[in-house]
C-alpha cells in the first residue's frame, strides 16, 4: 500500500495541477496520479486553443455582462449564483497563472490582448500563444509542479476504483505499470477531464472517456446534467476520420471568418441575431442542418480575410497545413465534433460531492456554471478557479486522516470486487454506437438502438467503464424529452416552459437510474443554492431511467 496523503489528485490538467499546487501552499501533503505523463501535449486542457474569459474593466466590460453571456449560452439551466461566484474569480485565476509562468499575449499597450468568441458581448478572452493557450497553461503548471518537492507524482498510473468505508472515502486502486496498488488519502480529487473520447470523432484526446464519471458512480456520488455533451462546430473535416481531430478555434470568427456552404452562402443566416458568434449550439445544429439538407459531407470556414491568420493562429494554421490546406488561400472544411461535456459530478462551489471526501472539478464536475451549453473559454477559468477552491476543501479535511488500517482498507476492496459491473461493449462500439444515436440531433428511437448496444456485452475486448459512462449519458439524453441547449431532441424540438435537472446514480446492481440529488455525508449542502432548487425541480424516475 502507497503512502496516505493528505489530497490524491488523479488527473494532471488545469485543474488537478493548479489543486495540487495550491493545496501544496496550504500545507497538505499530495499526490497526482496521471494516466500519462503530464506534459503538454498529453491533456485535455493543451489542446485548449480560444483561452480564458475573464473581465476586463478596463475595457469597458464588466462582470454583470459576461455573467448575461453565460445565463443565456446555457439556455436557462445555469445556476445564477454560481455562475457569478465562479466568474467573479476569473481576473484573479488569470493573474495567478501570470505569476505562475503564463505569457499571455500583450496588445500594442503592453495589456493582455483579448478576442471575442461565439456568445460573447465583448472581448474578453485572454489568450497565449496565438491560438495555444491550453498548452501554455498546461506547460506552466507542470513546470512548477515539477520543481515542488512537496507533491509526488505518479505517471503511467490508472486509477480503477475510488475506495469508500463509512461512508467515507479512504483512498484509491490503482494500476502503476501493471501492479495493482492501493494509495490512502484524506481527500481524492477527481480532475480526470470529460467525454468526448465516447464519440467516434472528438476534439478531445481519445483517452477521455468519462473515466472519473465513472469512479464517481462507482463510489455513489450524484451525477447531472450528463446529456448535455456539447458539440463544437468547427472541428476538421478530413473523409474518414477519427478519433481525436482537428480544432479549429471559434476565435477564428471573432476575428472575422465565416461559416458558409459550397455555394459560399451563410450557413448561420437568420438562424440567430449573432450569427457566426452565436453560441455553440446555435451554430452546430446549424451546421448539422445545412449538411444533412444538402446531403454535403461538411460545411467551410472562410478565413481567408482574417489578418496575418498565420501569426495569429499558429497551432490551426500548422494543422491545416499538414492536411495541405492553408486558411490564407483556402476554405476550411469542417464539422461539428464532440467537444466538452456541460454536466459530470456533481459538486458545491468548493468541489465537494455527496460523498464525503470525494471532490471534483475541471471538466468532470458539474458546478452549475455552464447549465445546458458552455459558452466559449469559460472552461480553462473555472478549472483554475476550482482548482484553487478544492484544495481548500481538501484543507478542511485533513481532520480526517486515515489510519494505516489494513482491515479497513481490505473490507472497502471486497465491496468494491462484489459489485456488479454491468455489460462491457467495446470502444469501437460504442463509439459508433454514440455517434449515430447521441450526436448533434437525438430522438428516442436512435437513443433507444443506442442502449441496446451498450448492453449487448462482449467480454473480449469489452470496456465496463465506457459502456457505464455511454449508458449513464444516454439514460439522462432518454429522460429529457425537449430540446435545449446542446441537447437536441429531433423528436422533441421544443424548450420546455418549466426546466428540470437530471441527475442519475447507479442502482444496487449497477446500473445507472435517474433519480434525486441527495445531502453531501456530514450535513454538507451539495451546489449550495442550486440543491436547495434541485429537491423541488428534479425529475424522480426509478428502474431503468427510461420513463414509461
Amino acid at each position: 500500500m502507497a503512502a496516505a496523503a493528505d489530497l490524491l489528485v488523479v488527473g494532471a490538467g488545469a485543474a488537478g495541477l493548479t489543486a495540487a499546487l495550491h493545496a501544496a501552499d496550504l500545507g497538505l501533503s499530495v499526490q497526482v496520479l496521471a494516466s500519462g505523463s503530464p506534459v503538454a501535449d498529453a491533456t485535455s486542457t493543451a489542446y485548449a486553443q480560444g483561452g480564458m474569459a475573464a473581465v476586463a474593466e478596463e475595457l469597458g466590460d464588466d462582470l454583470d455582462a459576461h455573467v448575461s453571456d453565460t445565463l443565456a449560452a446555457g439556455a436557462g439551466h445555469c445556476d445564477p449564483q454560481g455562475v457569478r461566484s465562479v466568474l467573479a474569480d476569473g481576473p484573479g485565476a488569470v493573474a495567478w497563472l501570470t505569476a505562475v509562468g503564463v505569457d499571455f499575449d500583450r496588445d500594442a499597450a503592453g495589456r493582455p490582448a483579448r478576442t471575442r468568441e461565439g456568445g460573447h458581448s465583448a472581448r474578453r478572452i485572454v489568450h497565449a500563444g496565438g491560438d495555444a493557450t491550453g498548452a501554455h497553461v498546461q506547460a506552466a503548471l507542470w513546470s512548477a509542479v515539477s520543481r515542488d518537492d512537496r507533491i509526488a507524482v505518479q505517471p503511467g498510473c490508472t486509477v480503477t476504483d475510488v475506495l469508500v468505508a463509512d461512508g467515507r472515502v479512504i483512498g484509491v486502486v490503482a494500476n502503476v505499470r501493471g501492479r495493482e496498488e492501493l494509495v490512502t488519502a484524506s481527500s481524492v480529487l477527481l480532475a480526470t477531464g470529460g467525454l468526448g473520447g465516447l464519440f467516434a470523432a472528438t476534439t478531445n484526446p481519445t483517452t477521455s472517456v468519462g473515466s472519473g464519471v465513472a469512479l464517481a458512480l462507482r463510489a455513489g456520488a450524484t451525477t447531472a446534467d450528463l446529456e448535455f455533451v456539447q458539440f463544437h462546430p468547427t472541428m476538421f473535416h478530413a473523409p474518414g476520420a477519427s478519433g481525436r481531430c482537428l480544432l479549429i478555434t471559434e476565435a477564428l470568427r471573432g476575428e472575422g471568418a465565416r461559416l458558409v456552404d459550397a455555394a459560399g452562402v451563410s450557413v448561420t443566416a437568420g438562424v440567430h441575431p449573432l450569427g457566426d458568434l452565436a453560441p455553440r449550439d446555435v451554430v452546430a445544429t446549424a451546421v448539422h442542418r445545412a449538411m444533412a439538407g444538402s446531403g454535403a459531407p461538411c460545411v467551410y470556414l472562410d478565413a481567408r480575410g482574417v489578418a496575418d491568420v498565420a501569426a495569429r493562429f499558429p497551432t490551426v494554421t500548422a494543422g491545416l497545413r499538414t492536411a495541405d490546406v492553408d486558411p490564407a488561400r483556402d476554405l476550411i472544411p469542417v464539422v461539428p465534433g464532440a467537444h466538452y461535456h456541460c454536466g459530470g459530478v456533481m459538486t458545491d462551489l468548493w468541489g465537494r460531492t455527496d460523498v464525503s471526501g470525494l471532490l471534483a472539478a475541471g471538466e468532470v464536475a458539474r458546478t452549475g456554471l455552464h447549465g445546458a451549453n458552455r459558452l466559449a473559454s469559460n472552461s480553462l477559468t473555472e478549472a483554475v478557479v476550482m482548482g484553487r477552491r478544492v484544495a481548500q476543501a481538501a484543507a478542511q479535511d485533513v481532520a480526517h486522516r486515515v489510519p494505516g488500517d489494513f482491515e479497513l482498507v481490505e473490507a472497502a476492496q471486497a465491496a468494491r470486487r462484489a459489485r456488479a459491473r454491468g455489460p462491457r461493449a467495446t470502444p469501437s462500439a460504442i463509439r459508433a454506437a454514440m455517434s449515430a444515436g447521441a450526436g448533434v440531433e437525438r430522438d428516442a428511437a436512435g437513443l433507444d438502438r443506442t442502449l441496446r448496444v451498450l448492453d449487448t456485452d462482449a467480454p473480449q475486448g469489452g470496456s465496463s467503464e465506457m459502456t457505464l459512462v455511454a449508458r449513464a449519458v444516454v439514460t439522462a439524453a432518454r429522460q429529457r424529452t425537449e430540446s435545449r441547449g446542446c441537447h437536441r431532441r429531433a423528436d422533441a424540438p421544443d424548450t420546455s416552459v418549466v426546466d428540470a435537472t437530471i441527475t442519475v446514480r447507479l442502482d444496487d446492481e449497477g446500473a445507472p437510474v435517474v433519480g434525486s440529488a441527495v445531502p453531501a455525508a456530514g450535513g454538507v449542502d451539495v451546489v449550495h443554492e442550486v440543491h436547495d432548487r434541485l429537491a423541488e425541480r428534479v425529475v424522480v424516475v426509478t428502474g431503468s431511467g427510461v420513463p414509461g
